[in-house]
């Protein structure tokens, strides 16, 4: 927690002179919000100014919840009935026991499903033209975000602004991609598989179909962002060209866990600081 923590705040201050930073932070909804909540708190305690934009309706980022950052809420066309029955249908799809088969198949109906609501949100925020001009004004320094589902680097993008990456993995290798690692398949599992770094020659083939399938597993989940890229900046933009503008990655996970592979300089493992509140274990 603390070495990530402060290699974030080592390439903030390094945008500023004698006073603290101004980011701003554009996270993902869920528990991925819980994991980057305590870091907005310290960035705020240690004397950078922090704002954080967050939906209408949202499952834990409330404006009202006690805070030391200032939030800027922007209105989005739903419920919180509707998100509640989305993400209920989300977490089922991956949680009850089925066929490998139909993992892959309801995993991928239900992700498409909850990134067309998260892709409202961030259209929703970028068509704000209040909000944007007040962004645009503001003057940041860094976009600090989690890229799962594109709003963060699309808002970089549009504000011509550094970013500061902060999250557990991407799909379909596409961390990999934007950041030119090499990721090859004769020893880096891929998706749904549960290979090994130390894989059989039946093993490599099917991690190798997998990779060739990824290709299409993938496009559609961010298509509706790259669509959104073109009406924003009149000019064709691909999901991992947007992510290859990222300035640096904090990685929520450790090798203790992660089969080895290579990683790039501007990468940073910063375990899962959302278990900072640890227990002793009984005997």
């Amino acid at each position: 927690f603390y070495r990530g923590t402060w290699i974030f705040l080592l390439l903030t201050l390094s945008l500023i002179l004698a006073e603290g930073g101004k980011i701003l932070v554009v996270p993902q909804d869920g528990s991925h919000w819980l994991s980057m909540r305590p870091v907005v708190e310290k960035l705020q305690q240690k004397g950078h100014k922090v704002v954080v934009v967050v939906p209408s309706t949202s499952l834990y980022m409330k404006s009202k919840e006690p805070q030391n950052y200032t939030v800027k809420m922007y209105p989005i066309p739903y419920t919180d009935e509707y998100l509640g029955e989305m993400l209920k249908t989300f977490v089922n799809a991956h949680f009850i026991e089925q066929s490998v088969l139909n993992v892959v198949l309801t995993s991928y109906q239900s992700t498409i499903e909850i990134s067309s609501v998260f892709f409202t949100n961030c259209k929703s925020l970028l068509q704000n033209e209040e909000l944007m001009q007040y962004l645009k004004e503001s003057k940041f320094n860094v976009v600090f975000t989690d890229p799962i589902l594109m709003c963060g680097p699309l808002v970089a993008e549009y504000l011509s602004l550094p970013s500061v990456y902060f999250l557990r993995g991407f799909p379909c290798g596409m961390d990999f991609a934007a950041t030119q690692c090499p990721s090859p398949p004769s020893y880096v599992p891929r998706l749904f598989l549960d290979n090994s770094d130390s894989m059989m020659f039946s093993q490599r083939v099917k991690n190798m179909l997998v990779d060739l399938l990824e290709l299409f597993y993938c496009k559609p989940i961010y298509d509706k962002f790259e669509e959104l890229a073109y009406e924003v900046f009149k000019k064709k933009l691909t999901a991992t060209e947007l992510l290859s503008r990222g300035s640096f990655w904090l990685m929520r996970y450790d090798f203790v866990f992660e089969f080895p592979r290579p990683v790039m300089p501007n990468m940073a493992f910063i375990r899962g600081i959302n278990c900072l509140q640890k227990k002793k274990l009984s005997q």
